[in-house]
Formats: structure tokens, sequence, C-alpha cells
């Protein structure tokens, strides 16, 4: 993957916010260049406010003069910039590195559109390869990791255990999980009770933009 590349695809991304919007601002590297390629339109003359989907990049946002409001008062965002750990050719994504992977999709549920900013690595064929984190809730941890291992070739718990998201719970990171019918995985992601969230993005994204050697190509949904 390439810094370079990242950057790129954030900066094309960012091209399409106009004053007046609420952004969402999204978790991880690449993000993180977004937000940084906000600030700069900032002190240029852009005037946004926004929405953060970490305290990270609540940070940093408001470490460049971006205005952040509370989500838990924000009932609909304009614009949300986020990165992936994969996304196919129809804009399905797999998202949760960051750790923010249920804050990311409330924020994206929000948005009257989603953009994606990626370096090629992240564009795949089949979605798979990547881990699938899932949100768990603490309460819950014995009963949902055992049935997360029915659904898995292996689960494991982020930082050994230790590992908590901004919102206090749990992450188990899904290797060998079945990729080819996401919309039916996700649904029995969610059938378990103490699964809060899950990594797998079906509907939220509207673009991406993908970056190669420094070449930025932009996928539509429905293209």
């Amino acid at each position: 993957m390439s810094d370079a590349d990242k950057r790129a695809a954030a900066e094309a991304a960012a091209g399409e916010v106009e004053s007046g919007m609420l952004v969402g601002l999204g978790t991880g590297s690449t993000a993180a260049y977004a937000i940084a390629a906000l600030g700069r339109r900032m002190a240029e003359g852009l005037r946004i406010r926004a929405v953060a989907t970490s305290v990270a990049s609540a940070e940093q946002a408001t470490g460049l003069g971006i205005p952040v409001l509370d989500f838990a008062d924000t009932a609909a965002v304009d614009l949300t910039i986020d990165g992936a750990d994969e996304i196919d050719a129809g804009l399905v994504a797999v998202k949760g590195a960051g750790g923010a992977m249920l804050r990311e999709k409330a924020v994206a549920a929000a948005s009257a559109r989603m953009l994606v900013i990626a370096d090629v690595s992240k564009r795949v064929t089949r979605l798979g390869a990547a881990k699938l984190p899932v949100e768990v809730l603490p309460f819950a941890r014995a009963f949902v990791f055992a049935r997360l291992a029915q659904l898995a070739h292996a689960v494991e718990a982020r930082g050994a255990g230790e590992y908590r998201t901004d919102n206090g719970n749990l992450v188990a990171d899904l290797t060998g999980w079945d990729a080819s019918d996401p919309e039916r995985f996700a649904a029995e992601l969610q059938a378990i009770p103490g699964v809060v969230g899950h990594g797998l993005f079906l509907t939220e994204v509207s673009a991406a933009y993908i970056a190669d050697g420094g070449v930025v190509a932009r996928l539509e949904r429905g293209e």
C-alpha cells in the first residue's frame, strides 16, 4: 500500500466538499489524510462543520480548526468520507481495522452520500481476505464468541481481549468468514444477541476514490 496513493484518494474526495456542508469524518490512516486536506481547505476559506466517528478523528479535526459537532444531536449529514479495508466492484466494503465501524456505520446511514477512499490494494474482486471486525457487548463476551466461532474459521479477540472501542465494547476479528453472500452473513451476525455492530457495509457507500500509482479512479454505485 502507498501513503502517496492514500493521500491522493483523500484529496480527490475532499474536493467534493462544499462550504455549508456538514461532513462526516471517518477513522483510520486514510481518513486522516482527508481530514488534513479539509483542514487545509478551511485555511483557504472553506467553511464546514463536521461530526467525527472517533475521538482520534475529532481531536485531529478540532486541531485543524474544523468545528466538530456531537453526533448525538445530529440527525442528518451531507457527506461522509472514510477509508475501507476492502471494497469490491459493487461498492460493498469491509471496514473496522480502526475499531470505529459501529460509529462509522451510524454516521454513514445518516449521510446523504458516503465516499470511500483507498489505495488500489484495498480494491478486491471478492471480499473475504481482510479480517471482519465485530463489535461485541462485554456482558455477552463468551456467548457471542462461541456463536461467532460457528461462522468463521477463526475468531480473535482484538488486543487479547484488552482492546475497547470508543463505545467501551470488545472487538472480535473474524478470519475465514463466508463472503459468498455478504448480505446473508451480515444478517447472521446481527441476529446474535450481544453483537452490537460489524464491519460489513452493504449499501452505505455511494462512490469510491481508488488511487493507483498516483492516478485516482472514481467509482460510482450503479455504474
